[in-house]
């Protein structure tokens, strides 16, 4: 990155996410001759080497699978400025006119609204359901687990650090706002009613799939971007299969195109590419 002297765009909390999607131009990959290929494939390589080796920014790289795209990139950092440096470095990392950029989404990791509150789980499920007293040994023990399993949960939404696993699946969705299915007219405690079912299903997935939903409202042109992190394309089939009976998503729910690619170490990327 330039020394030159930029006001930092950081978030009070959270990283910027950008997903970007290229097509490459093979006709004009064909006229560049064996020295200009190496030497784009190094730029590259050294440029992702950079990128991951920039504080709190991580870099998944991804083959499309279909030819919606042919190169996928998911970068997370906290400074816009930085990202928006990088999206642009990328862009051109092969040669001017090498990728050709297909469809980009721009979000931030946010915590949920929805999230179970202390104060929540201590009376809907510790006193509540569980018929704990405030002033037993189990009481404090259950207390002190949810505070770790949510302190946990929290940085994963707002600083998390994605496995390596092969299936990557992109979508943006908006909450619809069309007649009597207005999300945004349901009160608070419908809402969080309504979420919760919702994350009882994503919880079944547990080690199956890991979910990262990132806020795009006044970002991009939907409200959230999902990004799925999967072993087997039929979990990530199954899971959203399996929320489209959720109120959530058949009452309430808009998506846009889904994207899924398989993420594989650069020497291999560049064969899969053709490049």
């Amino acid at each position: 990155m330039s020394t030159e002297e930029i006001t930092p765009i950081v978030p009070r909390e959270g990283w910027h996410v950008m997903h970007l999607f290229y097509h490459v131009d093979h006709a004009q990959w064909a006229i560049y001759g064996d020295d200009e290929k190496r030497q784009a494939k190094t730029r590259l390589t050294e440029l992702v080497q950079e990128i991951r080796a920039t504080p709190d920014t991580h870099l998944l790289i991804f083959s499309v699978a279909t030819p919606k795209a042919d190169l996928g990139f998911m970068l997370l950092t906290p400074d816009l400025q930085v990202a928006n440096a990088y999206e642009k470095q990328l862009t051109l990392s092969l040669g001017p006119e090498i990728l050709s950029p297909s469809y980009s989404y721009l979000s931030q990791t946010e915590s949920s609204e929805y999230t179970t509150t202390r104060e929540q789980y201590t009376a809907d499920t510790l006193i509540a359901e569980k018929g704990l007293s405030e002033c037993s040994p189990e009481f404090e023990t259950a207390l002190k687990e949810f505070d770790e399993r949510m302190e946990h949960y929290l940085k994963h939404r707002l600083y998390p650090v994605l496995p390596d696993w092969p299936v990557i699946c992109f979508y943006p969705m908006s909450k619809r706002r069309s007649g009597s299915d207005n999300w945004y007219s349901l009160s608070y405690e419908e809402r969080r009613q309504l979420m919760a079912g919702h994350a009882r299903v994503g919880r079944t997935y547990s080690g199956r799939i890991l979910q990262l939903i990132t806020g795009s409202t006044g970002l991009d042109e939907f409200e959230w971007g999902v990004t799925l992190l999967a072993k087997d394309t039929i979990d990530i089939k199954s899971i959203v299969y399996e929320m489209r009976f959720d109120e959530v998503s058949a009452r309430y729910a808009d998506f846009g195109d889904f994207y899924i690619g398989m993420q594989l170490p650069l020497d291999v990327l560049f064969r899969r590419i053709c490049l």
